[in-house]
């Protein structure tokens, strides 16, 4: 598998972030050598969670009324069940998610993730899987949804969970690797 490491990622997550559905992609991305910068609607840092109890806070490197789609190449959106919920409410937020669904780049979304998906109407005629509490949520969008560890639909690839992760970040890294993108097609 070759190198990632012309790839620019962005990770939009806020605060009640599931930790390791936002560090463990980071690092693989990372490991593999794209440049990932963590993104939200606010400065300064973002609160984790390992479910229920907070966990550390993560630096957040750009704020993302000054980001713009056509300056990455992928898209990771982890889950939680706040974050999510919080994002989906958020207009710029769902924008954004919704400009690299339509320039059709890859987008990596796990457990509740897919809730923001929706929002921006990227569902319709996807097969995905998620946390099975949003399976009716992706039925209603319009998605196909099943119960497997990890579901690529193109350049869309979703997980279920933290236990997840290890086939998420590797089927993510295949997609980025294996299909037609290039760091020259950052712009919509």
């Amino acid at each position: 598998m070759s190198q990632a490491n012309s790839y620019k990622i962005a990770v939009l997550a806020t605060d009640g972030f599931e930790l390791t559905e936002l560090v463990e992609p980071v690092n693989a991305l990372r490991a593999a050598g794209a440049t990932v910068q963590v993104l939200a609607p606010h400065g300064g840092e973002i609160q984790g969670m390992n479910h229920h109890e907070k966990a550390q806070k993560i630096k957040v490197d750009l704020e993302l009324s000054k980001a713009s789609a056509k300056d990455f190449d992928a898209l990771v959106l982890p889950g939680g069940v706040a974050n999510p919920d919080e994002l989906r409410l958020d207009r710029m937020a769902i924008s954004f998610i919704k400009d690299f669904s339509d320039a059709d780049k890859p987008i990596a979304a796990i457990c509740h993730g897919p809730w923001t998906l929706i929002e921006a109407g990227a569902v319709q005629g996807k097969k995905m899987t998620s946390w099975p509490s949003l399976q009716t949520d992706l039925r209603n969008a319009g998605a196909t949804w099943v119960d497997q560890e990890v579901v690529i639909d193109g350049k869309l690839v979703t997980s279920r969970k933290p236990g997840d992760l290890p086939a998420f970040n590797r089927e993510f890294l295949k997609v980025l690797t294996t299909t037609d993108i290039l760091p020259s097609e950052r712009t919509l």
